[in-house]
């Protein structure tokens, strides 16, 4: 029975909080809000008595939410500002999309006055046909004047305008097309390249991997990177990675000898006292304790050892102007390493990380263009960071 009071007291306290958090949304004005949480509210058991508030409160927040927006839609026509039709749009879509909120749910009972609740629909379907139209028209005649400009921010706000006819109004005269032509003159083409100002020759495959600019995943919404110069395109910006020196070390063989030991149980054998005498236990038996001998294990390391060192710049131009931007300096490094090892003893003296390096050997050393070729996957990683970190603008 005590289960049973707990269980109502708190489904009833639940009730209580969610009626008055509706009752605060209607009192602040958020009268969409207080339609939203009642809605859900009366979803289960509507024309149960403990969901009278709900109903009384959905009745009054949707007959001031409507009236609200008839008066903020009457101000807004009779300004005649274009600057408003977008709003006027959206609110007779706020007013249809409200009606069908509540529509699943009627008729909703007001049980104490024994009539249903009233909700006056109205269709609103010609008013927002007419202003999705004049809101279309409005962005289309302005996307138009837009894109006379030659300034790409115009170009971009012209693609947002275009963008949003199309999804309101698909198929709106030729905004498809303009749409492209947009995205087009919005966007930032950089020219990607490399120079050499080193002795050496740059693999050539390193470079076209360096500078395909597909795998970096950079390209987004307004900005296009091309390695390759494509026609009828004007470049904004170049992107120049300047290679400046590359070191290579000599092919090393580092030999170091070192001496192992180790303690391993090796039987048993008799416990002697100082005395020498063998000590016994209580029964007069000698005592057997482990015995222990020195193992040994003298190990032959060599190392293989050669590095390869690249240090460049990203430089940023303006194509336009010809002048540098900015300039970011990177280095990177690879090193080649081989360990392996031969022995004279007994390998159980070894630690048994270290066992390993014996069953090695040495390896043909990697040649110059394949030094520089890897010490390239380091160097990608960071001239990625330099980009994502100093987007064009």
């Amino acid at each position: 029975m005590q289960k049973i009071t707990l269980f109502v007291s708190i489904l009833f306290l639940a009730f209580s909080c969610g009626v008055k958090t509706t009752q605060s949304l209607l009192s602040d004005g958020n009268y969409d809000g207080a339609i939203d949480r009642a809605v859900e509210a009366l979803k289960t058991k509507k024309d149960s008595k403990g969901k009278q508030d709900y109903v009384y409160l959905l009745e009054e927040a949707f007959a001031k939410a409507k009236d609200r927006d008839l008066r903020s839609l009457e101000l807004m026509e009779k300004e005649k500002n274009p600057a408003n039709l977008e709003r006027i749009y959206n609110t007779y879509v706020q007013l249809t999309n409200r009606q069908e909120k509540i529509r699943p749910l009627l008729p909703l009972q007001l049980l104490k006055q024994g009539k249903n609740a009233q909700f006056p629909f109205d269709n609103y379907s010609d008013q927002i046909v007419s202003s999705k139209n004049a809101l279309s028209k409005y962005l289309y005649d302005n996307a138009v004047v837009l894109l006379k400009s030659t300034n790409k921010l115009d170009s971009r706000k012209a693609y947002d305008d275009l963008a949003y006819i199309e999804s309101i109004n698909p198929n709106y005269k030729n905004a498809k097309k303009l749409m492209d032509d947009a995205q087009f003159k919005g966007t930032d083409f950089v020219n990607v390249y490399a120079t050499n100002e080193t002795e050496m020759i740059i693999p050539k495959q390193l470079q076209n991997d360096l500078l395909d600019f597909s795998t970096y995943g950079l390209n987004d919404k307004w900005t296009v990177y091309h390695s390759v110069k494509q026609k009828n395109v004007k470049y904004d910006y170049g992107l120049i990675l300047n290679f400046r020196e590359i070191y290579i070390s000599p092919e090393q063989i580092k030999e170091k000898e070192f001496i192992k030991e180790k303690q391993i149980k090796d039987g048993v054998k008799t416990l002697f006292d100082s005395k020498g005498n063998p000590v016994k236990d209580s029964l007069g038996r000698p005592v057997k304790v482990d015995n222990f001998k020195t193992i040994k294990i003298n190990i032959y390391e060599y190392r293989q050892y050669k590095a390869c060192q690249i240090t460049a710049k990203v430089d940023y131009l303006d194509l336009k102007t010809n002048q540098l931007l900015q300039s970011f300096p990177v280095a990177s490094e690879f090193v080649f390493e081989n360990i392996y090892s031969t022995y004279r003893g007994d390998r159980n003296a070894c630690d048994e990380n270290y066992l390993g390096y014996f069953n090695k050997r040495a390896v043909p050393f990697p040649n110059n263009e394949q030094m520089v070729f890897d010490t390239g996957e380091d160097l990608k990683a960071k001239l990625k960071d330099i980009i994502v970190r100093n987007r064009f603008r």
